[in-house]
């Protein structure tokens, strides 16, 4: 059986609960994403996609049901053990590259192991300058952030996002403010990623044509899986 590196089982999310505005966002979502594998959410606008990614990444916590992490239950964790484990397992990528503009790229991708380390050393710049190397942009190294294109930029986030070498990387959006052809190279880089490395993917798009070329779609509608 191949292992899943999340699962989610009967999960909910409600705001303002039981107040008179309450308001129910997900409803008994059951889901699971397969170690090395890359699934595409779909949905319109206010079908409850984000919430669903944040709540996967550990940004956010259910108000129903349970999600699992490579098959630990991550209910029972506190803020401590939240944040460790997402910072160890998890990779963000989201469509606004949320880079430090005044810093250069490699000073970007190694901002994850800054936080986990405390101080820089010279293996992170050799793991930063790697990953720059493996998104094409190792001769841009010392460029600031600022000076780049945005599909340079969505690089830089991908290399950061694994920084950390997670088991997990979760895409928002990551193309959508990008012209097609770098939205195509965007794409491929993430694609590449899970295939070479074998980390699993969760993108989140409106994209269809980027969508099919994933393996497996999931539907939201109206905070449920819909397909």
């Amino acid at each position: 059986m191949v292992e899943d590196v999340i699962r989610l089982e009967k999960v909910g999310k409600a705001y303002n609960l039981g107040l008179p505005n309450e308001t129910e966002v997900l409803r008994d979502i059951d889901m699971n994403v397969a170690r090395g594998e890359f699934v595409a959410i779909m949905g319109p606008s206010g079908s409850g996609k984000s919430t669903l990614l944040n709540i996967i990444g550990l940004l956010d916590r259910p108000t129903a049901g349970r999600l699992f992490i490579n098959g630990a239950d991550t209910s029972a964790l506190d803020e401590a053990a939240i944040t460790r484990l997402r910072g160890h397992v998890i990779g963000f990528v989201f469509q606004y590259h949320h880079l430090i503009t005044a810093f250069t790229a490699r000073e970007n991708v190694m901002m994850p192991m800054l936080v986990n380390e405390g101080f820089p050393n010279a293996a992170m710049e050799q793991r930063a300058n790697e990953l720059l190397d493996r998104v094409g942009l190792r001769k841009v190294a010392h460029h600031l952030a600022s000076n780049m294109s945005g599909g340079q930029q969505q690089r830089v986030a991908v290399a950061r996002a694994l920084a950390m070498n997670p088991d997990l990387v979760l895409a928002d959006e990551p193309t959508g403010n990008l012209d097609t052809t770098s939205a195509d190279g965007v794409f491929d880089l993430l694609r590449q990623v899970n295939r070479r490395t074998g980390t699993s993917l969760v993108m989140v798009t409106h994209n269809m044509e980027l969508a099919r070329r994933c393996d497996r779609i999931v539907e939201v509608v109206d905070g449920r899986i819909a397909g």
